[in-house]
């Protein structure tokens, strides 16, 4: 077989259908969140980052940074190996207390990502039940889908944020049979927001456990940042809560929280943590930092909100199609491939304002966006210039606007 015939043919494919990625090799400004330096192969230009997942600038917050100076300084770089085999410290350890602590469960278990959290829970808890069955949002993340398809488990996909059609469902299982629910809070490429109490009713009501992923909510929403089973005053509803600590918390890392007798298993059994290097102390101490700071700094929430808030009203104010969220949020439709990602070559070339096109798989096709993630640190004099460069590409392009 012509091997690398086959694969130039597979990225060409890409090219054409205008979905080939290409990264943004960036150099983020310590302390001056949302500007970065790009490097253009040899020359240099400042950008504004749009579409960062560092949703709070926590990522270079001196109480994140401070910590994790002092951690290396104190206990050096890497674990040194597996958190079975010398690769536990007490940075971990703390870690997993404290977000336990965040969202009032019995114990909690780090990892090296959010995917991995999803795919080796959910892959664990499959294999072990006996008979079980899983109902899954029909817009679950990919991590979440591959830790079902994992465990081999039965699976049913009831219709996105729809507890009817899940409870429909659920009446169609043997009521003997061990069964979880999963699902998300925020969903982040349409940034609706699922109906949790009533998810966890129904599922309550026919003896499933709970399985939240919260990685676009955690250190966003609720009083302390626990997420939205917080806010929406149901987290002790949730048996077991998912979150990440690369996003809101600006550092590296996934974590489930739940009973200590279901970490204790997920510990135990599965191969995604058993087998791979703990994640570094100095991520798990800035880290710890951030969830710290964060239970006590509300006014970050508020004031992420109102930005958001913002955003979309200039977006609707322009003639922008500004897509419905009720979240921090803020997708602007294209509706076509290749056109996304002109636009986003437009304004990062043109305008250094950076934001990354949205394409198939990550959406379906036809519904392909510019994602806006707006943190605190962004002005009105950034979302200003963000607009009159947007409209500028909406108009050279002749794209749709808003009805």
């Amino acid at each position: 077989m012509d091997f690398e015939g086959f694969f130039a043919d597979k990225i060409a494919s890409l090219k054409g259908e205008g979905r080939y990625r290409v990264f943004a090799d960036l150099a983020r400004h310590a302390g001056d969140f949302p500007y970065a330096t790009r490097d253009r192969g040899g020359s240099e230009a400042e950008v504004t980052v749009w579409c960062s997942n560092d949703y709070l600038g926590m990522g270079q917050h001196p109480v994140v940074t401070g910590a994790m100076a002092q951690a290396l300084e104190d206990v050096g770089a890497g674990s040194g190996g597996t958190r079975n085999i010398s690769g536990t410290t007490h940075y971990h350890v703390m870690l997993e207390r404290e977000l336990a602590a965040l969202h009032g469960k019995e114990a909690g278990l780090v990892f090296t990502s959010g995917y991995i959290a999803n795919e080796a829970t959910l892959g664990t808890l499959g294999q072990l039940l006996p008979g079980c069955v899983m109902f899954s949002d029909a817009l679950n993340h990919a991590s979440m889908i591959q830790g079902i398809r994992l465990s081999r488990a039965d699976k049913r996909i009831f219709r996105h944020n729809d507890a009817k059609h899940l409870a429909a469902l659920l009446a169609e299982c043997d009521p003997d049979v061990p069964k979880v629910v999963i699902f998300e809070s925020v969903y982040s490429m349409d940034g609706d927001i699922a109906p949790v109490g009533e998810i966890c009713e129904v599922a309550r009501s026919f003896g499933a456990l709970t399985f939240l992923d919260e990685v676009h909510a955690v250190g966003l929403y609720g009083g302390r940042g626990a997420g939205i089973a917080e806010r929406d005053a149901v987290m002790d509803r949730i048996d077991i809560v998912e979150g990440t600590l690369a996003k809101a918390f600006g550092v590296m890392g996934g974590y489930i929280a739940a009973s200590a007798n279901l970490i204790d298993v997920v510990r135990s059994y599965a191969p995604g943590f058993i087998f791979t290097t703990s994640l570094a102390p100095v991520l798990a101490a800035g880290a710890l930092a951030s969830v710290r700071h964060l239970k006590e700094t509300p006014e970050l929430r508020t004031r992420h909100q109102e930005r958001a808030a913002r955003l979309k009203r200039v977006f609707a104010q322009a003639g922008l199609p500004v897509m419905p969220s009720e979240s921090h949020i803020v997708p602007i439709l294209v509706g076509n491939a290749a056109l996304c990602k002109e636009v986003s070559d437009t304004l990062l070339n043109a305008d250094a304002i950076y934001v990354q096109p949205i394409n198939y798989p990550t959406v379906p096709r036809g519904t392909e966006r510019l994602r806006f993630t707006p943190s605190p640190l962004h002005t009105d004099a950034m979302m200003d210039d963000l607009v009159a460069a947007l409209d500028r590409v909406w108009q050279s392009l002749d794209l749709k606007r808003a009805a």
